[in-house]
C-alpha cells in the first residue's frame, strides 16, 4: 500500500487515538498492577477482528495479526504502567487515581499501538507474515513486564522488533532515531558507612559516620573522572544520602544509594568493583566499617543497524527530511532492551513536547503531558514501518 493511502487511514481514526490516551490517563495503574488497565486493551483490541489475543503474564496481552501471506515476524512494543505520582494537571482527564500518574508517556504508548493494531487489522490480506503486539506490564519497576513476557514465550519466532517513546525534550514534528547504542543500563548501588555514634560536643569519643561517608561520596566521582576512560559513556550519581535525628548526636550509620550508567559490558563489569575498592579503602582508614549491596538494572538498548535504516526511511519518506532527527545516545534506561537480545531491533522516539500549548515539563514531573497530535505520528510511523519491514 501507498504511504498516501496508509496516511489517510490513519488519519481517520486520530481522535479515537485520542480518547484512548485519556481514558488510560484518567486511570492510571502502578508496575504490576495494571489489571483494569490490561482488561480495557483486551476488551478494545477485541473489537477489531482478526487479532488472536493473549494474556502471556497476569497484567500483560499479546495480539497477533497473521497476515495471509507467509513472511517474517514483527513485533511491536507498548509499555503500559504508571508512576507513583501525584498529578498537578488540571485538565479533566487527569488522574482520578490518588498518587499515581502517567507521567511518561506510557497511556500515548499503548493508544497508539491500539490505532496501529486497528489500522493493519483491517489489513489481513495484505500483510506477509505476522504482526505481533505487546502491550507490556512494569517497564518502571525492575526487574521489569519486558523480561517476564520473553520468558513467556513471546519473542519465539520473531524476526524482528520496534518500540517507540513520546519524548518531551523533542518538539512536536520530529522522529529522533539514534543507530547502535540508544540508552544506557540503569544499575543500582547501596553503601552502609557504619561508624560509632555519639554526642556531636565529643565528636573524639565518636567515629563519624557523616564524614566518613561524605568522602565516599566525594571519592566515587573518581571512577568517571580519574578511573576509566574519558571516552566511556559512564554515569555515577549518589541519590540518596540518609543519617541523623537531630542537631547534636552523630548519627552511628550513613544510608547512601544512587545509580550507574554504561553502555559497555566490560564496564559494566568493572565499576562495582572500583566503588567498593573506593568504600573499603576509605571506611578502613577511618575506623568504620561498610555493607555495600550493588544491583545490575536492565540491559542498555542498542539499535541494530539494518532496522534502524528502515526507520530512518520511513521518517523520511513519511514526513520529509525536516522530520528526521538523528539524536545523541543518553543515559536513561528502558527494558525494551529485554526484546533485542531476542531479535534485531529498534527503539526510537516521537516528539511530543509543544512549548506553543506549555508542553514543556520532563518525565517524571507532576505536570507532565504530551501534545497529543504526536499519536497521530506515532501510528504513522508504526504502520509504515511494518509494511517496509515485512516486504
Amino acid at each position: 500500500m501507498t504511504t498516501i493511502t496508509l496516511n489517510h487511514v490513519v488519519e481517520q481514526i486520530k481522535q479515537e487515538v485520542i480518547e484512548w490516551r485519556r481514558h488510560l490517563h484518567r486511570n492510571p495503574e502502578l508496575s504490576f498492577e495494571e489489571q483494569k488497565t490490561a482488561q480495557f486493551i483486551y476488551d478494545t483490541l477485541g473489537s477489531f477482528g482478526n487479532l488472536e489475543l493473549s494474556r502471556p503474564t497476569k497484567t500483560s496481552v499479546m495480539a497477533r495479526l497473521i497476515g495471509s501471506k507467509p513472511g517474517k515476524v514483527l513485533a511491536i512494543r507498548a509499555d503500559i504502567d504508571a508512576l507513583p505520582i501525584q498529578e498537578e494537571n488540571t485538565f479533566e482527564f487527569a488522574s482520578q487515581n490518588p498518587g499515581v500518574m502517567h507521567a511518561c508517556g506510557h497511556d500515548g504508548h499503548t493508544a497508539m499501538l491500539l490505532g496501529t493494531a486497528k489500522v493493519l487489522s483491517g489489513m489481513k490480506d495484505r500483510i506477509n507474515g505476522e504482526v505481533r503486539f505487546f502491550f507490556q506490564h512494569a517497564e518502571e519497576l525492575f526487574p521489569g513486564g519486558a523480561e517476564e513476557m520473553v520468558q513467556a514465550g513471546v519473542m519465539d519466532g520473531v524476526d524482528l522488533v520496534i518500540g517507540a517513546h513520546l519524548w518531551s525534550p523533542l518538539e512536536l514534528g520530529k522522529v529522533g532515531v539514534v543507530s547502535g547504542p540508544m540508552m544506557a543500563a540503569p544499575d543500582t548501588f547501596w553503601i552502609t558507612v557504619n561508624g560509632k555514634g555519639g554526642h556531636a560536643a565529643l565528636p573524639h569519643q565518636t567515629i563519624d559516620s557523616i564524614a566518613v561517608a561524605a568522602q565516599v561520596v566525594t571519592n566515587l566521582q573518581h571512577i568517571v573522572s580519574r578511573n576509566t576512560d574519558p571516552l566511556d559513556n559512564l554515569v555515577v550519581s549518589v541519590t540518596q544520602f540518609v543519617a541523623g535525628t537531630t542537631h547534636n548526636v552523630i548519627p552511628g550509620s550513613v544510608e547512601i544509594c544512587g545509580t550507574v550508567r554504561s553502555f559497555d559490558a566490560k564496564l559494566r563489569e568493572t565499576v562495582p568493583e572500583l566503588m567498593e575498592r573506593i568504600v573499603k579503602g576509605i571506611t578502613d582508614a577511618h575506623g568504620a566499617s561498610y555493607e555495600f549491596n550493588y544491583q545490575l538494572g536492565y540491559r542498555p538498548v542498542i539499535n541494530q543497524e539494518d532496522v534502524t535504516r528502515v526507520i530512518e526511511e520511513t521518517v523520511l519518506e513519511v514526513f520529509g527530511a525536516e522530520a528526521l532527527d538523528k539524536m545523541k545516545p543518553n543515559m536513561g534506561g528502558e527494558d525494551f532492551s529485554a526484546y533485542q537480545q531476542k531479535a534485531p531491533g529498534t527503539f526510537f522516539y516521537v516528539g511530543a513536547g509543544n512549548p506553543k500549548k506549555g508542553i514543556t515539563y520532563p518525565h517524571h514531573h507532576s505536570r507532565f503531558t504530551v501534545d497529543e497530535d504526536a499519536l497521530e505520528i506515532g501510528v504513522k510511523m508504526f504502520v509504515n514501518a511494518t509494511f517496509k519491514l515485512l516486504d
